[in-house]
């Protein structure tokens, strides 16, 4: 009888010990994708392959991030190799030396809020849809044909993934901030919006098409009559 207490007790242990590590897992992975989106170039990380040490050394010498804490740098080997880099597979690439035609940030430095414009065969990028949407409104500050733009991108909030401008949700002006300040956040889904919305206390979820003039000054503080 006793044995068989035993056993059950060592079993139920087991069972414990598998699941603390799989939440373990979980949660680094969470935290590397964090760290991912808002500090490295996922393109250049490495594929999951060897151990978790093995991943480390290979990030390390990817120069995909910046200098990591030995933590950070074990969250991220997770986060790649639980095959979560599925989900910026797709992200957008930015040119090193592209610059906002709006603001002259360097863009690259900040992949979690990419957009694009294309037109007349040239590709420009933005440090943020507000931005992209200020070279897009006003036309007498930024002259050129608006009938001749061929793509318009930008870029999931929480999986990076590129998606088309006139197809995303955005939440207006809620807590979360990006390079320029208050931003337009983009969501490939309307549920991943409110989502996000009902989180960071968000003023509204609008489409392309209903983002205005006012709306976008709004978001730096100058008020229009």
């Amino acid at each position: 009888m006793k044995k068989i207490i035993f056993v059950g007790i060592y079993i139920v242990g087991l069972l414990y010990a598998q699941e603390s590590s799989s939440t373990k897992v979980i949660k680094l992975s969470q935290k590397g994708e964090k760290i991912v989106q808002t500090l490295c170039e996922s393109g250049k990380l490495p594929k999951a392959t060897g151990s978790i040490e093995q991943l480390i050394e290979k990030i390390k010498t990817s120069h995909a991030c910046p200098s990591l804490s030995k933590a950070k740098l074990e969250a991220v080997a997770y986060f790649v190799s639980n095959g979560s880099m599925k989900k910026v597979s797709k992200h957008m690439h930015v040119p090193h030396d592209a610059k906002c035609p709006v603001c002259g940030m360097f863009v690259s430095k900040y992949p979690k809020w990419a957009a694009s414009m294309e037109y007349d065969g040239k590709k420009h990028y933005f440090d943020g849809v507000k931005d992209m949407m200020k070279y897009y409104i006003f036309d007498g500050d930024f002259l050129y044909d608006r009938s001749r733009i061929s793509q318009m991108t930008v870029s999931d909030y929480y999986t990076l993934e590129e998606i088309p401008a006139k197809e995303a949700f955005y939440v207006l002006d809620a807590d979360v901030f990006g390079p320029m300040g208050h931003e337009l956040l983009p969501f490939k889904s309307q549920k991943s919006a409110k989502t996000f919305m009902s989180e960071h206390h968000g003023k509204a979820i609008v489409k392309f098409d209903e983002i205005t003039d006012k709306m976008v000054m709004a978001l730096d503080g100058i008020e229009q009559p």
